[in-house]
């Protein structure tokens, strides 16, 4: 048996903190009281924790069931933003709306935009690329392929593109937290950071490039390693193969779980705007256009 709880009872235990008791929650969801009962016996087992308090009178949420449920409704929101990132990759050539997003982007932002944009045009269907922000720059930039908008994260944007920041975003360095630099007491300095190999993300990404242009004019070391994910360079910080450097987006659940620590620097600029990118002369239309406008604010909100 899986430790992890099935959405479906996550769903029900949200529903009993909506409506107020499980027989609504039940009735809601379309299943017998019964059943709903056991589903979350089954939910309380696998948790160890005591989430209904059952009366003659009917079951309501303890205070730990309520906040369970609390984090239960983020686990069904981030669930829901997976879907509708793989119907829009999935979709990507019968698709209404072309886009391509770099990796950051498309992790952890692009999921609540396309939500968004659903609710406004059920009608729209998304089709994704993810991509480096090189490559998302060469996918909107030429003739063929259709993608009418990309969003992409480097410092720089190439000729024959017009962009508009949607997005404000930094980049950290992170360490395990038994490396020597999770408990240095004073910041990191340029040529001490860009000394040290280090484990990054590949050449073309918009993290590198940002990167590499913070620490010009030092002496860079090669890479302890090069990777092309966010999460493969995470997990290679994390089992100790060197410190990296990242997104905050990207760290931002290991910053709080004390998974990796983030290292203090000083004398770094590691800000970065998060950019949409379409060709020149010709501006994004009708649900393109939308989903500018629901990044644009979002990065106001």
């Amino acid at each position: 048996m899986s430790a992890l709880p099935d959405l479906e009872s996550l769903r029900l235990l949200v529903e009993v903190e909506r409506l107020g008791s499980l027989g609504q929650a039940a009735r809601s969801a379309g299943i017998a009281q019964p059943s709903a009962s056991k589903r979350i016996a089954l939910l309380e087992r696998r948790l160890g924790l005591t989430l209904l308090e059952r009366t003659p009178r009917g079951s309501t949420l303890t205070p730990q069931g309520a906040m369970i449920a609390a984090w239960a409704a983020q686990v069904l929101a981030a669930a829901e933003e997976l879907m509708r990132g793989a119907a829009a990759v999935r979709h990507a050539r019968a698709a209404h709306l072309h886009i391509a997003a770099s990796m950051t982007v498309a992790e952890y932002l692009l999921p609540r935009w396309l939500g968004e944009l659903q609710s406004r045009l059920p009608q729209v269907q998304v089709g994704l690329e993810v991509q480096n922000s090189a490559e998302v720059a060469r996918l909107v930039g030429g003739e063929i392929g259709g993608i009418e908008l990309g969003f992409v994260e480097g410092p720089s944007v190439p000729q024959g593109l017009a962009w508009r920041a949607v997005a404000a975003d930094r980049l950290v360095v992170v360490a395990a937290p038994d490396h020597p630099w999770a408990r240095r007491r004073t910041p990191l300095l340029a040529a001490e950071l860009a000394a040290t190999p280090l484990v990054v993300r590949e050449r073309g990404s918009g993290t590198r490039e940002t990167l590499d242009r913070a620490l010009a004019g030092h002496a860079v070391a090669a890479p302890r390693l090069e990777l092309g994910s966010n999460t493969a360079v995470k997990g290679a910080a994390r089992e100790g193969s060197a410190p990296a450097v990242l997104s905050a987006y990207a760290v931002e659940a290991e910053l709080a779980t004390g998974r990796l620590v983030e290292v203090a620097t000083g004398g770094i600029d590691l800000r970065r705007r998060l950019r949409a990118v379409w060709r020149r002369g010709r501006p994004p239309t009708g649900p393109g256009a939308v989903l500018m406008a629901i990044a644009l604010g979002a990065s106001r909100a």
